[in-house]
């Protein structure tokens, strides 16, 4: 982890699931480690006690417009320069598409999305000047895989994978890389209220009858922020027990 070692990785939505199992990963590395929480400040200060104190858990809610700058600045102030980015945060809604508002479609894409976007604008006018970084968006296997009733969430988790490709485009003469993550079915509590039915549905095609965890989610997202992937960028990488194989 060289390449990021002097500075601060930030991960969105750190206090659970594959967030929560991303801290813990790099924490293990002795990385300086900032990460976010929406719902539960209990849960966030798990986390803190879980680290020792190797990640600190900031407030932030993606869909506020005005948050992005004073969140970057506040860490780079008390931990030092951000030089790892994880979009991990984001909310499912599911529902068929014919019977979705407007309202419902609009806040997944601009919270999924939306949300990634202007935080990942903050951290490159730090990043950019310095020409060092890595960014990993953790997308989902529902960006190329359908799914019926996510039609919201696999739009905005598509689109990440398409502002990955991209800003990978755009920033590899800056020295710093971009990449996503596609997790097929995790159990998280994001999805723990799906049915045996359909989670069974979704481990039907994996190759690996073990499946998916967080924790192995996580050892991918650390591989991509490290020097060991230096020559990996624009890259999407499903994390799915086989399930686009």
């Amino acid at each position: 982890m060289r390449e990021i070692s002097d500075g601060v990785v930030l991960i969105t939505g750190g206090s659970r699931g594959i967030g929560r199992a991303i801290v813990e990963e790099l924490c293990h590395e002795d990385l300086r480690v900032a990460f976010t929480w929406r719902l539960s400040e209990a849960a966030a200060r798990e986390v803190e006690e879980v680290t020792k104190g190797r990640a600190v858990a900031f407030p932030f809610e993606l869909s506020d417009r005005s948050r992005p700058a004073l969140l970057v600045a506040e860490i780079e102030s008390l931990l030092g320069p951000i030089y790892g980015l994880v979009n991990n945060a984001g909310i499912q809604r599911i529902g068929l598409m014919a019977l979705t508002s407007d309202e419902s479609w609009d806040e997944v894409l601009d919270i999924n999305l939306g949300g990634a976007f202007r935080l990942t604008r903050e951290v490159l006018r730090e990043m950019v000047p310095r020409r060092i970084g890595s960014i990993v968006n953790v997308s989902s296997l529902s960006a190329i895989y359908g799914l019926a009733g996510h039609a919201s969430y696999a739009a905005s988790k598509a689109g990440l994978v398409a502002m990955t490709r991209s800003l990978a485009r755009e920033m590899g003469s800056r020295n710093i890389r971009v990449n996503a993550v596609l997790p097929g079915y995790v159990a998280t509590d994001m999805t723990s209220d799906l049915s045996p039915e359909v989670v069974s549905q979704l481990r039907a095609t994996e190759c690996l009858s073990g499946g998916v965890d967080a924790a192995a989610v996580a050892k991918v997202v650390k591989f991509l922020l490290s020097e060991s992937a230096s020559g990996v960028t624009g890259q999407a990488v499903p994390v799915d027990a086989g399930t686009s194989a």
